[in-house]
């Protein structure tokens, strides 16, 4: 296993963590998955699921290991009902929290990132509503080590780095949504890629989620490319980014982590992901790349974001739903105006879509 330094604290994070959103079974089969990755040098452990279970699973996993292993929890993930939900109250963030050191026998976290904000009206209520204070008074009580903040958004994260509080981020990165090809720029590709060599400069690291694209570039029926990508590929690609320091794919199980641990021994060759300067935007006609070329909405709809959650959701990840519910403006509110798809370069029918999106979360309540 190969370690990456972070550079504001010096601790050796593996280059593989482990995401445990999807993480399935009985206790003993997910102890025995993170037990597994522990003995295998991966000691990167993201503590945002999609079910309350596996902290249970993490407690006897981790119990005698404190030392070996790096935390990263989220402060508005919350479990009350036993499933993943999504808060900005206080008081609901403060009791995950407190249950989690204590389930865990641990006095701190490694990590503590704001969950998953993707859009300034969000953003405002962290930071005004409480919550950021909070969490920079428990730092400099050595409760958290580090701070950071988890988003899909390179605007937001941008905002987090500018308080030059931060020392680690959790941003999704793939070959989809960084995706660049002839004259168009897709996927914000210039913001993103600012934003990691900035991250690089000033010694943030920033910690990969959705390195498959929720599972779409597994599969050539969904990939952006319509070719299959390999799990040593997207790994390989994320690792190649500026200040990337761990890349968190989802397991399931047993077999999920065995094939994300092939990645350790894989050749050059088999990591090689120079097959995705072949393809061209027409590769891309009638596939959404969440890159927003769009907007603005008239009705405020976030076109990108609302399909990213939606092909997310199809694809399993189950804490999707959560975060297009979250989201200020949902699907059902396009009124067909046609402005969204008069200007998307990939002739996206967005229309159609924004009435698929609306019935399938509807009948995900």
């Amino acid at each position: 296993m190969e370690y990456r330094t972070l550079p504001h604290g010096g601790e050796r994070i593996s280059v593989l963590g482990l995401g445990a959103g999807g993480l399935t079974g009985t206790t003993e089969e997910m102890t025995a998955v993170i037990e597994t990755a522990i003995e295998n040098g991966i000691n990167y452990f993201d503590m945002a699921t999609s079910e309350r279970a596996p902290f249970f699973a993490y407690a006897k996993a981790f119990e005698g290991r404190r030392e070996q292993i790096l935390t990263q929890m989220h402060f508005g993930a919350v479990y009350q009902s036993g499933s993943y939900g999504w808060t900005r109250e206080f008081t609901e963030i403060k009791r995950q929290f407190t249950w989690q050191l204590k389930l865990l026998k641990t006095d701190y976290t490694d990590m503590g990132f704001v969950h998953c904000i993707d859009d300034r009206e969000d953003l405002d209520e962290v930071m005004q509503g409480g919550l950021w204070a909070y969490m920079k008074a428990i730092k400099a009580d050595g409760v958290i080590r580090h701070l950071g903040s988890s988003s899909h958004n390179p605007d937001i994260a941008r905002r987090f780095l500018d308080t030059g509080l931060v020392d680690l981020f959790m941003f999704s990165i793939n070959p989809a949504y960084d995706y660049q090809a002839g004259e168009y720029a897709i996927g914000e590709v210039a913001e993103r890629a600012a934003l990691y060599r900035d991250c690089e400069k000033m010694g943030v690291g920033i910690s990969v989620m959705k390195p498959f694209a929720g599972g779409q570039l597994l599969d050539a029926r969904t990939s952006l490319f319509k070719r299959t990508l390999t799990h040593a590929q997207c790994f390989q690609y994320a690792l190649d980014r500026p200040a990337v320091l761990t890349v968190l794919p989802g397991v399931r199980n047993m077999d999920d982590l065995r094939t994300a641990l092939k990645y350790v021994d894989a050749s050059p060759e088999e990591k090689d992901y120079s097959v995705i300067s072949e393809f061209t935007p027409q590769d891309a006609d009638g596939i959404c790349v969440y890159c927003n070329h769009c907007q603005p909405c008239p009705m405020g709809l976030n076109i990108g974001l609302i399909n990213k959650y939606y092909d997310l959701a199809l694809a399993g990840d189950e804490m999707a739903k959560g975060h297009y519910q979250k989201l200020p403006v949902h699907a059902d509110a396009c009124v067909r105006c046609g402005h969204c798809e008069s200007r998307c370069p990939f002739h996206v029918k967005q229309e159609t879509r924004m009435e698929e999106i609306a019935a399938y979360f509807a009948m995900a309540r």
